[in-house]
């Protein structure tokens, strides 16, 4: 069974940091590319970053300065450091894997995790 699950969530002021994990199982983890994504209420979902296989990372480009994915294979874990957060970072923030080989096949989701930034 997969599971993906997200911790590290909660309430920050404007300006603080925060380190997203996402914990994976049940999956060949190094084969699946990790994104991170986020929604607002009222709002679509929206991308945030992501980590290939091979540890090349992507942004969205607003928030490239300010957060960074990394990912640890032997961990099977997707982290997000968020820093300098604003009140519009607000969202539950979401794990995301898809697979990019013939044995690692098919998208997966988390739970999410709620990030509240306010003062």
């Amino acid at each position: 069974q997969v599971q993906l699950v997200e911790s590290g969530g909660g309430l920050v002021q404007p300006g603080g940091s925060l380190r997203l994990s996402c914990v994976v199982s049940g999956l060949k983890f190094a084969k699946y590319d990790m994104t991170w994504y986020r929604q607002s209420p009222g709002k679509e979902r929206e991308f945030v970053a992501t980590i290939a296989t091979n540890g090349n990372p992507y942004y969205n480009g607003p928030m490239k300065d300010r957060f960074i994915i990394s990912r640890d294979n032997t961990k099977k874990m997707v982290n997000l450091q968020a820093n300098n957060l604003k009140p519009e970072d607000t969202a539950v923030y979401y794990c995301n894997a898809m697979g990019t080989a013939w044995d690692a096949t098919g998208e997966f989701w988390g739970q999410g995790t709620q990030v509240t930034v306010s003062s």
